[in-house]
């Protein structure tokens, strides 16, 4: 099984600002293997700047909020490539695209850390947090998973919620929870 690290990841636009979105980097080695799902910006900024910046929040309340439009987190440039990073993140990898395999669904960006920085310790997550990262995960694959497999998950996933979420992680489900009722009767 593959060591996915979900992240907020940061690619330039080609008019200097960014992109920033939630995406899973795959652990190979030594190196990271990107894989956005066509269309993204992301595909097209990498083509012209071959650099991006995966931060690590150890707020659920960032992931959860960038797959809800809740994307205005505070960002700061980056230390060593041209890109920016969240301002509150438990740490962060600031990156070169040094191959790339195309493919008409998901192309593959291998890159390796040319920077990283870890800003505090990190704890990990809690089982509130966890469930809310696998319900953000869920939000992203309504197109494609059966509504019956996603309120048994959501079921199974609001367990955790219910005995020791706190207020951000409530306030993050809440988010998700909106979401996924949007498209599928919870």
């Amino acid at each position: 099984m593959p060591f996915i690290l979900e992240t907020i990841i940061a690619t330039r636009n080609a008019d200097g600002s960014f992109h920033v979105r939630p995406y899973g980097l795959h652990r190979d080695g030594d190196e990271w293997i990107f894989l956005p799902f066509r269309p993204s910006p992301a595909i097209d900024n990498l083509a012209r700047h071959p650099f991006l910046v995966a931060s690590h929040p150890s707020d659920v309340r960032v992931l959860a909020g960038f797959l809800t439009g809740r994307s205005e987190w505070p960002l700061v440039p980056a230390e060593t490539v041209d890109g920016v990073r969240l301002a509150d993140t438990s740490g962060h990898m600031e990156m070169e695209v040094v191959g790339v395999e195309q493919d008409d669904v998901r192309p593959r960006f291998r890159c390796r850390v040319v920077h990283e920085v870890a800003h505090r310790a990190v704890t990990g997550f809690n089982r509130a947090q966890a469930a809310v990262l696998e319900a953000a995960i869920l939000s992203t694959r309504l197109d494609r998973l059966p509504p019956d497999k996603i309120k048994d998950e959501i079921a199974y996933l609001k367990i955790a919620i219910d005995k020791c979420a706190g207020p951000q992680e409530l306030e993050a489900w809440g988010w998700i929870i909106e979401k996924i009722g949007a498209s599928v009767a919870l």
